[in-house]
């Protein structure tokens, strides 16, 4: 099976996605602490805006590929990339608001569910994607 640019997202979103879900689970409250305490801290981390130039490579790398690379059915993946601009947005100019509702969310078993199990059938999707689609 080859493995072209946009399967390889596919796969690769997914595994974070899965990837996380797991860390959670095995970490239990620690991944709570860690994420207000270390990851998203009172004070915004400057590696936020490392990670927010590395998205905005990516969101431009995938829209260019799907116009140069003539992959079927790529523009898919490259509006769901897209989508991450929200919050990249949030995360880089509405940090406060962003840290606000991280902390809700984490706080509150309802949405974690809900959160979790949401990132868990976006990521078998991504999986069909990348076998299937790509």
């Amino acid at each position: 099976m080859d493995i072209n640019y946009f399967a390889g997202l596919c796969f690769f979103w997914a595994a974070l996605g899965i990837g996380s879900r797991i860390a959670m689970a095995v970490m239990g409250e620690r991944w709570r602490a860690w994420e207000l305490g270390s990851a998203y801290t009172a004070q915004k981390p400057r590696w936020l805006y490392a990670v927010g130039i590395a998205g905005v490579a990516l969101l431009v790398l995938t829209w260019v590929l799907v116009f140069t690379a003539g992959v079927p059915h790529s523009w898919i993946i490259a509006a769901l990339v897209s989508l991450t601009g929200i919050k990249l947005y949030a995360v880089l100019f509405r940090y406060d608001e962003f840290r606000a509702f991280v902390a809700r969310t984490l706080a509150d078993r309802g949405r974690m569910a809900q959160l979790n199990i949401s990132v868990l059938v976006f990521s078998v999707v991504l999986i069909g994607m990348g076998v299937w689609l790509y």
